[in-house]
């Protein structure tokens, strides 16, 4: 089953745009992701004009799996990634522990499923998934904490290591190691979620990647490869030495042209800003720097750069000289990451949630400067699973599906109206109307009497329709009493299906449901996920 996203609360209009009405949105992307007729055109152009070393780029990729053995997909698919006539499907993501939220795997299943179908659909080309270990990313916050579903059938938030000061600055995340609080993290989910037939064995796989002393981006990359090898992922690290020494004329040409880009950049995003919304603040120059354990975005100042919330300068000269002898020491910001990816990779398609397709808005104008052909941003597959458990209650009181994307308490008043003849809230609204109409009257005659009396009847009247209101929210308490097993199992279906007023994609992580099905659980997913609806769906298991 599936749901438009329009019906679903919290999407921008620039997403529904892009998906329903893209002509409302075309002057700010190069390509329209329904328009197949322009496909072969834009595969063309990817081609032509990325100039990567191919052969080069593969051996890059393939030192990055040592020692690690990989699948026959996976291996064929980096062998076809030589040829000029085989174009990348990528998606990315910052590296959360456990993987993060549910919308990682779907993005990345996306990219495997539109690889696939591409391939048999276009005879002059292939195509091949590519993930983008967004290890530069340094919100180390943002990636610390999983959400799971706990004993108690409550969304309970799990978190690995403390949480850093806004203002102190330690690195790029793909840098950090973990440390024994890891240990910790493992125990207190233990500690709060079912034991099954399969918790020993996956928590013996996950904590094997997740250990004490190994590098967080290590771990993260172990996690995507036991799930997604087989089906051919190609995982790419971008903060590799060598593939950053690839990026350097884009370093180059940011630091030199800045501010041809920033204002293009600044205008595009005012055009967005008066109709929907800039996902991204611009800045200046779209570059970090790494030095003394932290990654220090540069700005221009006069003549000169220098690193915020630090005190250091460079001339122009300076920081060109070290892009060339220490490109690893560079990273893009939002705004630069996808002109990045895409000089390095043949990127024909860009799998992209709601976020990315929003920035893309703003991006876009970049790959006129660098000379690189835009990808095809593709909106990622979205689902929400359902438990047969959560659906016998969906089906008990006759809801539907995007009933559960409802305030809880809306859903519950809803639920306890249909049970009843008539509800309380017409009960008290009808009764509220009868007394005014009476104290109209009263008033009325009371000013034959006395104008002073009649007047003193508006604080009565108060008085009375606050007393009518407290009888009210007895009434309610006492129908929640009386129904009280009907509204335990409607937290469960919200806190299950729209956790903390959010799509379960965006909230819950796999370990959940890997929890309690087994390794079987990607598996079906994988089979069960749509990539050509561009709707919500629901995924029975």
């Amino acid at each position: 089953m599936f749901v438009n996203f329009s019906d679903i609360p919290g999407h921008q209009n620039l997403f529904l745009d892009y998906l329903y009405e893209f002509e409302n949105v075309s002057k700010f992307y190069k390509n329209n992701f329904r328009n197949k007729d322009e496909f072969l055109n834009i595969f063309r152009s990817v081609s032509e004009l990325n100039k990567t070393d191919r052969v080069n780029l593969v051996e890059i990729i393939q030192k990055q799996y040592d020692p690690a053995q990989i699948s026959e997909k996976t291996t064929s698919n980096l062998e076809l990634l030589k040829s000029k006539k085989t174009l990348a499907v990528v998606t990315g993501q910052q590296l959360g522990v456990l993987g993060g939220p549910l919308y990682t795997f779907y993005k990345i299943i996306s990219a495997i499923k539109l690889s696939t179908f591409l391939s048999e659909r276009y005879d002059d080309y292939k195509f091949v998934p590519v993930f983008w270990l967004e290890g530069d990313d340094h919100d180390f916050n943002e990636i610390r904490s999983v959400d799971l579903i706990n004993n108690e059938n409550v969304t309970q938030k799990f978190s690995y290591g403390e949480e850093i000061p806004e203002d102190e600055d330690h690195g790029s995340v793909g840098f950090l190691d973990l440390n024994e609080s890891i240990e910790t993290f493992f125990a207190e989910i233990k500690n709060n979620i079912r034991n099954t037939e399969f918790t020993d064995s996956l928590f013996e796989k996950i904590q094997s990647f997740y250990s004490n002393g190994k590098p967080l981006k290590q771990a993260f990359r172990e996690l995507i490869f036991w799930l997604f090898d087989k089906y051919g992922l190609i995982i790419f690290d971008p903060q590799d030495k060598e593939i950053k020494s690839l990026m350097k004329p884009v370093f180059k040409k940011e630091l030199t042209d800045f501010r041809k880009h920033t204002e293009k950049l600044v205008r595009v995003s005012a055009e967005l800003d008066d109709k929907y919304h800039a996902q991204v603040k611009v800045r200046p120059v779209n570059i970090f720097y790494n030095t003394d354990g932290g990654r220090f975005l540069i700005d221009p100042v006069d003549e000169e750069f220098r690193l915020r919330k630090k005190r250091k300068k460079f001339s122009y000269d300076e920081l060109i000289n070290l892009i060339e002898t220490e490109p690893e020491n560079f990273s893009a910001n939002v705004l630069l990451r996808p002109i990045c990816q895409d000089y390095v990779l043949p990127t024909a398609f860009y799998i992209g949630g709601p976020s990315e397709i929003a920035y893309f808005a703003q991006v876009i104008p970049l790959y006129d400067f660098f000379d690189i052909a835009a990808p095809v941003i593709y909106p990622r597959s979205s689902a929400t699973i359902v438990e047969k458990n959560i659906q016998s209650v969906i089906d008990k009181y006759d809801l539907q599906m995007e009933h559960v994307f409802w305030d809880p308490e809306t859903l519950k008043e809803k639920i306890l109206s249909s049970m009843s003849q008539i509800t309380i809230s017409d009960i008290f609204a009808e009764a509220n109307d009868k007394v005014d109409v009476a104290l109209d009257q009263l008033k009325e005659k009371l000013f034959e009497f006395d104008k002073t009396i009649s007047d003193a009847s508006t604080k009565y009247r108060q008085k009375i329709f606050n007393y009518l209101d407290e009888l009210k929210g007895k009434a309610l308490d006492a129908q929640k009493r009386k129904h009280e097993t009907t509204l335990r199992q409607i937290d469960k279906v919200s806190s299950a299906l729209f956790p903390n007023g959010t799509l379960q994609e965006r909230e819950l992580n796999f370990l959940y449901f890997s929890n309690k099905y087994g390794d079987e659980l990607i598996g079906k997913i994988f089979e069960e996920l749509a990539i050509n609806k561009y709707e919500h769906q629901f995924i029975k298991i």
